[in-house]
């Protein structure tokens, strides 16, 4: 059972709301640590001066900034801490607007809220006028001695908390080169074909269709090394990028036939199984006009292909 990382209280008007705060993401990434070249010790890092050639602990380093190649501005530890915010139990909501106002650029990371002792009621208040009024409500609190703008919004039957970038932390759009010369016009052939492909792999949102195919071969090449088993590594990827496509239309129109058969082939086994219905209940006459018989050369193709299709895909780790 994940454990709280933060308890307190959201200030909403003269209503206070005990609230614990939980992850809402588990870490995946595989994190590796530094050893010897024969694996019996562990690494340290350590803190050098290379024009003194003397070894520092990290209890003696001072805190400096840099205001020009090689000059450093030192600050005094005492002042920083002095400048920390003061851990807080409040989370203060202070305006309420449409999440549709908010650009996912904002987004950074995603926590779980639940009540805490004697707050159900006044949680189950904010959660139904937060799903009823179709709002989300901007705050800020600090956590970890870090002050961070947050909004909360209800999902699923209880609410979520997103801390949010600030405005200065994103980078404007126009400092980045090539998206204003991206903007140019676009053919109208272009645009019904892109229209077409875009309509033809359309569906439901099933995330867990996607995986991260590194870290499961990474897990598995871990597991057979933990185990002893004999270790397969395959080349992976080519590692060549693809060259860009020259002629666009071209490049759409393709799409379209790919994408065209391979909905064909997706419908083809349920009109198998409607033809060879069909012909099961038709005469021999109508036999010889062309349907293929059960037993024939073409059902045992079909037999074949799904034999092929149902075996199981061996898997190598990558390196």
């Amino acid at each position: 059972m994940p454990r709280s990382l933060w308890s307190g209280t959201i200030s909403f008007g003269l209503v206070n709301i005990p609230i614990r705060l939980f992850t809402a993401v588990r870490d995946r990434s595989i994190h590796f640590h530094m050893l010897t070249p024969d694996g019996s010790c562990r690494l340290r890092r350590k803190l050098y001066c290379p024009e003194t050639e003397k070894e520092y602990d990290f209890s003696e380093a001072a805190k400096g900034f840099e205001v020009a190649p090689g000059e450093y501005i030192i600050l005094d530890k005492e002042q920083v801490e002095e400048l920390k915010p003061e851990k807080g139990e409040d989370l203060v909501i202070e305006q309420f607007v449409d999440v549709s106002e908010i650009d996912p650029i904002f987004f950074d990371k995603t926590y779980y809220l639940g009540p805490d002792k004697g707050g159900k009621r006044a949680y189950q208040l904010l959660l139904a006028t937060l799903e009823e009024s179709k709002k989300v409500a901007l705050g800020q609190f600090v956590m970890r001695n870090k002050q961070h703008f947050v909004v909360l919004r209800p999902s699923q039957g209880s609410l979520l908390i997103h801390t949010l970038n600030y405005a200065d932390e994103i980078v404007p759009q126009q400092e980045i080169p090539g998206l204003e010369e991206s903007r140019s016009r676009v053919a109208k052939e272009e645009m019904k074909m892109a229209r077409q492909l875009l309509d033809a792999m359309t569906g439901p949102f099933e995330p867990e269709r996607f995986t991260d195919e590194f870290t499961e071969s990474v897990e598995e090449l871990i597991e057979k090394a933990r185990k002893g088993k004999t270790i397969k590594t395959g080349k992976g990827g080519s590692g060549k990028r693809r060259t860009n496509v020259v002629n666009l239309t071209d490049a759409l129109r393709g799409s379209l036939e790919a994408e065209k058969k391979g909905a064909t082939k997706k419908s083809t086994p349920k009109k198998s199984a409607a033809s060879s219905k069909s012909s099961s209940s038709k005469s021999s006459s109508s036999k010889s006009s062309g349907n293929a018989a059960p037993g024939s050369s073409g059902a045992k193709q079909d037999s074949a292909k799904k034999k092929e299709g149902s075996t199981p895909r061996k898997r190598t780790a990558s390196k």
